[in-house]
């Protein structure tokens, strides 16, 4: 029985159900005594010779107590629910002023660095163009613009099968393209936007789009006519993500949050009516489950699915009869992750369980879910990561050995039974290290569509005919500037672990500038959480320090999932020390191997990978050169006993439970916040976004306190926090460069790289 509300969605402001303090039924008492007074050094006028002062924010001692422990915080007060306490916003602008006062010296080379990566785009340009029926769908960039124009071209269809020689017409002849949306326009008025979905209707007269215009991941949905651009209705407003899809051409289904951000709710909304009479579909109540919503590459069925880190169970959604609501596909057992597709009568489901952890494939026919039958057995080496339908054939996404891999295979005719695949024809790649992923792709073609890139190849779509197996090249990002391929190497090594565990590490660098004798400068990038896949892509930016001489590295660590479902396994809960011992044992092997010396070693992480780095400056700070700690979750026990903290609830089975005596011992341990000690540490740059949902802003700005208090040398310690952004930081692409040229010129300045034009 599927549980289902009707009335109105929910509406929320961020952060206005928020409490500052853990509940008090966790047993935590806190006490509060101001210990200095507030402090805050005004910015020194400096000569040359003199160095601006950092800011000082005051101390206002916080006791937190559990289980006998007492957490002293004395820069708990750093966290406002509203983003609007002005004496919290006076340090934050203390902090970016300080950080700007700093590297005032070195913006020549900024700027430089910054016009040399805007130098290698080529800013006006189109994707590559989808086809949808009669249309061609794109993405064109305009020179000097932040932002894209979502544009199509109307080409009548043939008749013929879909080839991966088809190309969208141009030239004076071809038809005209129309401009459905153009974002620089809908920026014009704001300091930040994103939109986060983009979905045409199946008859391709309508777009529904999801609008973010703070940073802070809540979204107002418009639908607008593809042709004239006017609004359809009124747009969906309240606390709505990301997730929407078409429920035939009159209807759509999208997904609220409640009032700490966990998307807990789907709804059904029929053009033309209003708002409040959108029927809810289904209410997550179970605090640590979150819902998503994906359409089936068919277009027929819609499934939502509620989700925990270890468990996901399945409902569909008929888009010829929404109004008939969700039905139940998979069952909610604890420990089985389920998630599925449709294809003429049948279910595809993706099933893993502790003896399938790796995945295998079943199908089901649609009238009867109960008979189930294995197309492809769980493989102990071979992770199962995604599945993409076609009316003739299925596109295996997987990975062995680190690496991923393409394997298809041809189906039965519908209708036929379908039984254990056999002879699946596998991709060709030619990188040792790479990356591919899954692109849209017409259902009923046998054109498989695939992005693919390596360290030094850049990003590429093919069409791959899954037939005879040709692939043809339909784009690949130009890059300017005198790039050529031929000059870096990549490759892939072997770290041993503590406990004798093989980790790969991706390595790229020039050729010809690269002496591997212990000289060269190194970046060293790590993350290891979510079972996230950290691959070897292409980042024009990046070639601003390979061109300068230094090594690049990925720390492919437990945690993450590389190499499959257990390698994250053995990297989270109460094996979460393996991800920050797995990345010493890379920086290590990297420095023995004469890569790089620890004078030279630089590292980088963003967000839990902020974690990483957080948590390794304290373990072995005398390991690094420069840190550099994007957007970090280092507050992690205080978070995590704190369940009006978005994201804290969801990911008790990631982190741990730290009501619980083992969990918050354990997680202590390492929580970068509380290890921070009196002692010598690197160069460290942290950044944080004010409007960030996932990590609150003042978790880098406690750590960066704490750490101005207690480190015991007059290293480099930054702080930029963006007022205007969220966890992604600006929105715009050459904002975005900008912000990677103030990293990479902050690494040269921490290893004295600067050149002779700079202070």
């Amino acid at each position: 029985m599927v549980e289902s509300c009707v009335g109105r969605p929910l509406f929320l402001v961020l952060g206005s159900a928020c409490v500052a303090a853990t509940r008090a039924k966790l047993s935590i008492r806190f006490r509060s005594k101001v210990s200095s007074v507030f402090s805050l050094r005004a910015m020194a006028k400096t000569t040359p010779s003199q160095s601006p002062s950092p800011p000082t924010p005051k101390k206002l001692r916080h006791d937190m107590e559990l289980f006998g422990d007492v957490r002293v915080d004395n820069y708990y007060w750093l966290r406002d629910d509203s983003r609007s306490n002005p004496e919290l916003l006076s340090y934050l602008h203390e902090e970016n002023a300080y950080t700007d006062s700093v590297m005032s010296g070195t913006k020549q080379l900024e700027d430089h660095i910054y016009t040399e990566i805007r130098g290698r785009i080529k800013e006006d340009d189109i994707s590559a163009p989808m086809r949808r029926g009669s249309y061609f769908y794109y993405t064109r960039n305009l020179e000097g613009k932040e932002y894209v124009q979502h544009c199509r071209c109307y080409v009548p269809t043939s008749g013929a099968p879909t080839s991966v020689y088809d190309t969208m017409p141009t030239g004076p002849d071809a038809p005209s393209e129309h401009i459905i949306l153009d974002e620089n326009v809908k920026a014009l008025e704001h300091a930040y936007y994103s939109i986060g979905a983009f979905k045409v209707s199946p008859n391709n007269k309508l777009v529904a789009y999801a609008e973010d215009t703070k940073g802070d991941e809540i979204y107002t949905v418009y639908v607008i006519d593809a042709e004239s651009g006017m609004l359809v209705g009124k747009p969906l407003v309240g606390a709505i993500t990301s997730y929407l899809e078409w429920a035939g051409d009159d209807a759509l289904v999208y997904v609220t949050m409640d009032e700490i951000l966990r998307p807990d709710k789907v709804w059904l909304h029929e053009l033309g009516t209003n708002q409040l009479d959108n029927s809810c579909l289904y209410h997550e109540n179970d605090e640590t489950f979150s819902l998503d919503l994906q359409a089936s590459e068919s277009k027929k069925y819609l499934f939502i699915a509620s989700e925990s880190k270890i468990t996901r169970f399945v409902f569909y959604l008929d888009t010829s009869k929404p109004e008939n609501g969700l039905v139940v596909l998979t069952s909610r057992v604890t420990g089985i992750d389920t998630s599925a597709s449709h294809r003429g009568n049948h279910f595809f489901i993706k099933r893993r369980s502790d003896e399938c952890f790796n995945s295998e494939l079943l199908a089901c026919p649609v009238e009867n879910i109960s008979a189930t039958t294995v197309l492809l057995p769980h493989r102990p080496s071979i992770k199962l990561q995604d599945i993409q339908l076609f009316t003739d054939h299925l596109a295996v996404h997987e990975r062995e050995n680190g690496l991923p891999r393409i394997t298809v295979y041809r189906l039965p005719a519908v209708g036929e039974p379908l039984e254990r695949l056999q002879g699946g024809r596998a991709v060709d790649f030619v990188d040792p290290v790479y990356s591919v992923d899954p692109l849209e792709s017409e259902f009923e073609s046998g054109v498989l569509r695939f992005s693919y890139s390596s360290m030094r190849t850049p990003p590429s779509v093919y069409d791959y005919d899954m037939d005879t197996g040709v692939s043809v090249l339909k784009k690949i990002e130009t890059v300017l500037g005198g790039f050529d391929a031929s000059n870096y190497v990549t490759e892939r090594q072997w770290a041993t672990a503590s406990d004798g565990t093989q980790i790969p590490i991706s390595i790229i660098y020039q050729k010809n500038l690269v002496k591997l004798d212990s000289s060269d400068p190194l970046l060293l990038y790590g993350y290891g959480s979510y079972e996230i896949c950290i691959d070897p892509t292409f980042k024009a930016s990046r070639f601003s320090l390979l061109d300068r001489g230094f090594i690049y590295t990925i720390a492919h660590i437990r945690g993450g999932g590389e190499m499959g479902r257990q390698w994250y396994e053995n990297g989270k809960l109460l094996k979460k020390k393996n991800t920050f011992t797995d990345f010493i044992a890379c920086a290590e092997y990297l420095i023995d191997k004469k890569y790089c010396s620890k004078e030279k070693l630089c590292i980088n992480g963003r967000s839990a990978g902020g974690l990483l780095i957080g948590a390794v400056v304290n373990m072995r700070p005398n390991l690094f050169k420069a840190a550099v700690a994007g957007v970090p979750f280092v507050d992690v026990v205080t978070t995590m006993l704190d369940p009006t903290i978005p994201l804290t609830t969801s990911e008790w089975e990631e982190w741990g439970d730290p009501r619980q005596e083992e969990f918050y011992s354990y997680m202590k341990s390492y929580s970068p916040v509380d290890n921070v000690k009196a002692q010598n540490y690197p160069d460290i740059l942290v950044t944080a976004g004010l409007n960030d949902p996932r990590v609150m802003y003042s978790e880098p700005a406690k750590f960066v306190a704490k750490l101005r208090d207690m480190k015991t040398n007059d290293n480099l310690l930054l702080f930029k926090c963006e007022i205007g952004a969220g966890h992604f930081s600006k929105s715009g692409r050459f904002e975005k460069l900008q912000e990677d040229a103030f990293t990479y010129t902050f690494i040269l300045k921490a290893l004295n790289m600067l050149g002779s034009d700079q202070q």
